[in-house]
């Protein structure tokens, strides 16, 4: 009797192999010559057409973020096994036929609502709306595509009926339940992670301080080690995986940070490849060729394994930054957007090793989580010589990290910020108080505490000793007699040639012809900069003050406000030196924002 346990034990294993997607392939990987024959069937007929138009919302919306699980059934421990296997199993019957008597299936009747649908579907797409299934429709159905719906039921409709779709835990309560099957006792063991996704996803959407946001600053995510996919290497996945979070994380203030080592519970995003049946999800895969992912809001992500998932570098498959940077898109709340430059587009378009959020996507994006902002330690524009000619760029400073910002584009250089310590040499790899450049003069320094670094423009790093043979870093002291560090910032003035050095409240005037202090200094710095309006001033401890060349004046920066300095081409009512109202740094220099640590790289500048 136990010998033939073992044996049953060990026929329905191999069933359940044969029958689900595999976890482990051949080490020369020859079994993925197969997947070239598993292709998504293709839409051809109006039938199709209708199945494809229901299954994506254009019919009719789609309640698609309480589906992931739907129809999966749960289990109260994992991986666990009948008393007795043979229950399982039932002798079969003969039958006097080699081939199963299956009855036609009826033909499906068309949807009235059929021709509204598919020219709304092809008005969107960009074809020529007639209402029929002509060739561009056919190939616009069949393009290789996200599988999130394009109309899904909204949050504020889902509120209305969440009665009749969940219970207090978030749960589905009137859900078709489908009969397990040998392929879903192999999920089984996923689904404790299921279960507890879909509880913390309906938690998150309660307590987000918007519907469908993420209600705190750090997200958490991790490949799982059953979802691996067998066109990378591990290492290549996760680095391509963080490559595109990363991208989000440079437009909101959200941090991303991989975590392969606490309990499942604790993350937020879980991310798998698998095929058909996958990852205990109840939305099965359809093959090679039309859908490459799909995602759910505050949720996981599965990619379709049976794609070429390739890197960003390629000019072959599918690009894995494209669709993880899309599905990412849809975790954090945003839906499809038919606009050709948008990440959100639902159909793959390819895209170069450049890739980036366009502005579509930043200001959708921003409309859930609001912009990145907080305090900067310096701010300057730095001219230097470039292939030949005078350039400048403006950089921000904060701690150890730094952003290059392109003024023409108003927006952050791409893949910034980067490490201090890396892209400027030999200055200090954090907290710089101050920068200072006078450009008609070579002379380029930064400040810390009571020193300061000279700057050698030319071979990009700081001097041990300059051209004089004075040796760095040197007292501030003895390179501005009068100036004793620390000091809080300062700035060349290009229109009277003096550097304005500012402590605290106040500021002191060094003349770059006299080398000294000019009389009658320091001042107040409200005496020698007043406000325009009273009481709309800085009064004293400005973290950065800077010359803009792009906006031809000086702003003055304390904490997440900025005053811009009125010039002498100016309204003739308004003083010149007076600061104008402030604003928020945000609304005049865009998405500098915070990265997490694990996603940095540190290329050069």
């Amino acid at each position: 009797m136990e010998l033939q346990k073992i044996f049953l034990i060990f026929l329905v294993a191999q069933l359940a192999l044969t029958s689900s997607e595999r976890l482990f392939h051949s080490r020369d990987r020859s079994d993925i010559q197969a997947r070239a024959q598993n292709k998504a069937e293709s839409i051809l007929t109006r039938e199709g057409a209708q199945n494809y138009l229901q299954k994506y919302g254009w019919i009719e919306p789609v309640h698609w973020d309480s589906m992931p699980f739907r129809g999966v059934p749960a289990t109260s421990e994992e991986n666990v096994a009948p008393p007795d296997i043979s229950i399982l199993l039932n002798e079969g019957e003969s039958s006097p036929s080699t081939l199963p008597v299956t009855a036609p299936h009826p033909k499906p009747t068309l949807n009235p609502r059929f021709i509204g649908a598919l020219r709304r579907f092809q008005e969107a797409n960009g074809l020529r709306v007639t209402g029929e299934l002509d060739e561009a429709t056919r190939e616009a159905m069949n393009a290789p595509r996200c599988g999130v719906p394009d109309q899904k039921v909204t949050q504020l409709e889902k509120s209305k009926d969440s009665d009749n779709l969940s219970n207090e835990e978030g749960h589905p309560t009137h859900v078709a339940q489908t009969a397990p099957t040998v392929s879903d006792a192999k999920s089984n063991g996923r689904l404790a992670l299921s279960q507890h996704v879909r509880k913390k996803r309906s938690h998150l959407l309660k307590a987000g301080k918007k519907k469908g946001a993420f209600s705190k600053p750090t997200i958490k995510w991790r490949l799982l080690g059953e979802g691996y996919s067998i066109w990378l290497s591990i290492n290549q996945q996760r680095s391509i995986l963080s490559r595109a979070f990363r991208m989000w994380s440079e437009v909101v203030p959200l941090n991303f940070e991989e975590d392969t080592d606490s309990p499942a519970h604790l993350i937020d995003i879980k991310l798998g490849f698998g095929t058909r049946r996958h990852l205990g999800c109840s939305q099965l895969f359809d093959g090679m060729g039309r859908e490459f992912a799909h995602a759910w809001q505050l949720g996981d992500i599965h990619f379709d394994d049976d794609e070429h998932f390739v890197p960003p570098n390629s000019d072959q498959g599918i690009s894995l930054l494209k669709v993880a940077s899309h599905e990412i898109g849809h975790v954090l709340g945003l839906s499809h957007m038919n606009e050709a430059s948008s990440v959100m587009q639902p159909s793959y378009i390819p895209a170069n090793s450049r890739m980036e959020l366009d502005v579509v996507d930043r200001k959708a994006i921003q409309r859930i989580y609001g912009r990145c902002s907080g305090p900067f330690n310096t701010i300057f524009d730095w001219v230097h010589q470039e292939r030949g000619s005078l350039v400048f760029h403006t950089y921000f400073f904060r701690k150890s990290w730094y952003w290059k910002y392109e003024n023409r584009n108003n927006r952050t250089r791409y893949r910034d910020p980067r490490r201090l310590a890396n892209g400027w040499k030999g200055i200090p790899s954090s907290d710089i108080d101050g920068f200072l450049h006078i450009w008609t003069q070579n002379l380029t320094c930064f400040f810390k505490g009571t020193q300061y670094w000279r700057y050698d423009n030319e071979n990009d790093r700081a001097y041990i000793a300059d051209p004089e043979k004075i040796a760095y870093p040197r007292l501030i002291s003895d390179g501005f007699p009068g100036i004793n560090g620390p000091i809080d910032t300062a700035f060349y003035d290009i229109r009277d040639n003096n550097i304005y050095f500012f402590q605290g409240r106040n500021v002191t005037a060094f003349s770059v012809a006299q080398h000294k202090v000019l009389l009658g200094y320091p001042k107040s710095i409200s005496e020698v900069f007043p406000p325009w309006i009273s009481g709309d001033h800085p009064l004293s401890d400005l973290d950065a003050a800077y010359y803009s060349f792009t906006h031809e004046t000086v702003f003055f920066i304390k904490e997440t406000n900025v005053w811009r300095m009125a010039g002498h081409k100016g309204p003739q009512d308004i003083p010149p030196n007076s600061l104008l109202p402030r604003q928020l740094i945000n609304e005049l220099w865009l998405d500098i924002c915070d990265v997490h640590p694990t996603m940095l790289t540190v290329p050069r500048r």
